[in-house]
C-alpha cells in the first residue's frame, strides 16, 4: 500500500496557488484560505468544502462575463433601472417595464421602439434593459442612429458591407438610440434597412426616437421605404411613448430653485446676525 504523503500547510498553499494559476482558477486561489477556515468552522465534509470552492469559482466567472458583456455592448455611461425616477414621468407604466426586465422580447428576436420627447427617459430606459440582456447573457450592442448608418456607408463603399451586417447579425440586440434626430439620405436608410431585415422576427432591436412614426418621413425621405422601416420595427414588438414632459428640465429647474433658495435664506440670515 503506498503511504500518504505528509504535506506542510506551507508547502500546500504554494501547491493550491501554483494549480490554480496553471488551471485558471483566480478565484479559488484567492479565496481558498477564507473558504478552508470556514469549512473547519462550520465543520463541513471534504465533498462540502469542494462544493464551495467550485461554487464560489463559478459564481464569480459569471459575474465576471456579465462585466465583461456590459463592457463590450458599448454603452455611454452606465444607467439602472431601479435608479429610474417612474414617479417623475407617469407616463411609463412600471409595469411594462417590468416585463420587458425579463428578457423574454430578447429572446424572443422581438422589437422594442422608445418613442418621446428629449429628457423623457428614453436613452435610460434604453441602456438599462440593454444592460439587463447583457447580464442575463445575451450579446448586446449599443449605438447612436447616424454612427450606424456611418458605419455602413463606410462598409458599403469599402466593399465590406455584408461582412459588416453579418457581424450585427450575430449580435442578439441591437440599440439604436437617437433616431430621427438627423435626417437620412436615401442610401443611409437603405442600408438601415438592410440591418433591420437581417433581424427581423430572429434578433431583437430596440430603438429610441423623438420623434412620432407620423413624423418619420422626415428621416426616411422616401415614403415606401419609411413605411417599411416602421413595419420591421412595430411588428410583434413593443412601444412605449415617454411622453413630452422633460425630466431633466424639471430637475434642472427644481435645482436651480433650491438653490436660489438656499442663497436667498442664507443672505437673510447674515443680514439679520450682523
Amino acid at each position: 500500500m503506498t503511504r500518504r504523503r505528509t504535506v506542510t500547510e506551507q508547502a500546500a498553499t504554494a501547491a493550491i496557488e501554483q494549480g490554480c494559476r496553471m488551471l485558471r482558477l483566480p478565484t479559488i486561489r484567492d479565496r481558498f484560505t477564507e473558504i478552508a477556515a470556514a469549512a473547519e468552522r462550520e465543520q463541513l465534509s471534504y465533498l462540502g468544502f469542494l462544493s464551495e470552492l467550485v461554487i464560489a469559482e463559478c459564481d464569480d466567472r459569471t459575474h465576471r462575463r456579465a462585466q465583461r458583456r456590459v463592457r463590450d455592448a458599448g454603452f455611454p455611461r452606465p444607467k439602472r433601472l431601479e435608479e429610474f425616477t417612474f414617479d417623475a414621468n407617469p407616463a411609463i407604466n412600471p409595469a411594462v417595464i417590468g416585463q420587458l426586465a425579463n428578457c423574454a422580447w430578447v429572446k424572443a428576436g422581438h422589437p422594442l421602439c422608445l418613442i418621446g420627447d428629449s429628457g423623457t427617459g428614453k436613452t435610460h430606459l434604453l441602456i438599462a434593459l440593454g444592460t439587463l440582456a447583457a447580464e442575463a447573457g445575451y450579446r448586446v450592442r449599443y449605438t447612436l442612429a447616424s454612427k450606424l448608418v456611418n458605419e455602413l456607408a463606410e462598409a458599403a463603399d469599402d466593399k465590406q458591407l455584408t461582412k459588416l451586417i453579418n457581424r450585427y447579425g450575430r449580435v442578439d440586440l441591437i440599440l439604436v438610440d437617437e433616431l430621427g434626430y438627423l435626417q437620412l439620405d436615401r442610401r443611409g436608410a437603405e442600408l438601415l434597412f438592410q440591418v433591420l431585415t437581417e433581424r427581423e422576427e430572429r434578433s431583437a432591436i430596440a430603438i429610441a426616437s423623438n420623434e412620432p412614426f407620423s413624423s418619420w418621413t422626415k428621416t426616411f425621405s422616401d415614403p415606401r421605404l419609411c413605411a417599411a422601416i416602421v413595419d420591421r420595427l412595430t411588428f410583434a414588438g413593443a412601444i412605449i411613448e415617454t411622453g413630452s414632459t422633460s425630466y431633466r428640465l424639471a430637475h434642472a429647474r427644481n435645482a436651480r430653485g433650491a438653490s436660489h433658495s438656499g442663497a436667498t435664506s442664507n443672505r437673510h440670515t447674515g443680514a439679520t446676525s450682523s
